[in-house]
């Protein structure tokens, strides 16, 4: 059985989506730092289709989609600047749409960052909701998740060999040399956003080091059993798996369920607003940090 997490062990992030209008990422970086939080997390959309086809979030009646999910800087160009400048951050992309994505590109982006971060990448995976958007990618939305594991399946190949080669349904590499190879071996970190069921505990258990999925969207504490079982089933520990939860409310009760559910790090929302709404929220959120750690 999974033993719950301290409270005053959990590990307190914030995320935000990075756009041209907001706090800009170095500044933003350095300042997520020096308040003492442990990681920033930086969603991506490549765009938006305008005819808004699929409702936020895929769910049907939901409001309409803030204007920030389509003026996301780009990711990994904003996370490379954030790790020049700072030391100790730990950089999450959350999450990057890897079904949308070129396998052997985004192999070579994922190394790259960890390697000028030095080994401070962990690579947060989603399989996306906004069908248009996955159409303009050449991507059907009822096979997103099998590209999804079949482009991780590939990265991980090119990450572990000096020549690496993958032949699958949907991706195709012949014996290729490919550098940088991550500093965190044999590859960052990979943790899965999404709800819970049995498609994605399957795949965490395949080929994953972790969930994370949103917290108050999805359910979630009542599901770990089932993901544990998953993991079992696939001949695994589940004390391997990690679980993290987007979206944690700055609430010190309800970090401590999470923390007896067995949460080791929840990520708190920021808006993408104005720079100084910016760093007033995360000045808001710095007290909790404080009593976290006298917990």
């Amino acid at each position: 059985m999974r033993r719950s997490a301290s409270l005053a062990a959990m590990r307190i992030g914030v995320s935000i989506f990075a756009t041209d209008t907001t706090l800009q990422p170095v500044a933003l970086g350095r300042a997520v730092e020096e308040r003492g939080f442990e990681s920033l997390w930086l969603p991506e959309h490549s765009h938006i289709p305008t005819s808004r086809a699929t409702p936020w979030g895929g769910v049907t009646g939901a409001a309409p989609l803030p204007e920030m999910y389509w003026r996301t800087h780009d990711q990994f160009l904003a996370l490379g600047a954030i790790a020049a400048t700072t030391e100790r951050l730990i950089l999450g992309t959350g999450i990057t749409l890897v079904a949308q994505r070129d396998p052997i590109w985004l192999a070579k982006q994922v190394a790259s960052l960890d390697v000028i971060s030095n080994g401070r990448l962990i690579f947060g995976v989603g399989y996306g909701w906004n069908k248009e958007e996955m159409a303009n990618h050449g991507i059907a939305y009822s096979e997103r998740r099998a590209i999804l594991r079949e482009n991780i399946l590939a990265m991980k190949e090119i990450w572990a060999n000096e020549e690496a080669s993958f032949t699958g349904e949907y991706v195709d590499i012949e014996p290729s040399w490919s550098w940088p190879k991550p500093v965190q071996r044999p590859h960052p970190p990979i943790v899965l956003g999404g709800g819970a069921g049995p498609k994605t505990f399957g795949d965490i258990a395949e080929f994953c080091d972790g969930w994370m999925p949103i917290a108050g969207r999805h359910e979630f504490a009542s599901k770990i059993g089932e993901l544990h079982d998953a993991v079992r089933a696939a001949g695994r520990d589940p004390a391997s798996i990690g679980l993290g939860v987007f979206g944690a409310p700055a609430d010190v009760d309800q970090l401590r369920r999470f923390a007896a559910a067995g949460v080791t790090r929840a990520v708190l929302p920021v808006p993408s607003k104005s720079p100084d709404e910016v760093i007033a929220k995360l000045d808001a959120y710095e007290p909790l940090i404080a009593e976290l750690k006298d917990a």
